[in-house]
């Protein structure tokens, strides 16, 4: 059975816990690029030429939504936030043991809006 507008909402709003701004310069990183499958199912090598990963270009989609109102989302926004919402719990369930800040485990999170610093 399919979420509601407002179930998605409010699971998008507790998954993506970076802001626009902080997303966007997370995406500026190298870190950020360094991580995550591209389309092809290759692993993203972080040098051009590799292609983007899914997760970079999410982050990039998320900026993006979050610049709307919410009356303002198409079936597009409602789909990708969906899928961020269960990447993010997925992801969240696979925690490393350990100190985990600087691991591809919270690069590939923070990719997809989600500050495992911020938990």
């Amino acid at each position: 059975m399919a979420k509601d507008h407002d179930e998605i909402w409010s699971e998008w709003q507790a998954a993506v816990n970076m802001t626009p701004a902080a997303l966007k310069k997370w995406l500026d990183t190298e870190e950020s690029k360094s991580v995550g499958d591209t389309q092809s199912g290759a692993k993203s090598s972080g040098k051009t030429g590799g292609g983007e990963s899914t997760g970079h270009k999410s982050g990039h989609r998320i900026v993006e939504i979050k610049a709307k109102k919410k009356t303002e989302l198409d079936e597009d926004d409602w789909e990708h936030m969906a899928k961020v919402v269960g990447y993010v719990n997925r992801h969240l369930k696979q925690r490393p043991k350990g100190d985990t800040g600087n691991t591809n485990w919270a690069y590939s999170l923070k990719n997809w809006g989600h500050d495992p610093a911020k938990d």
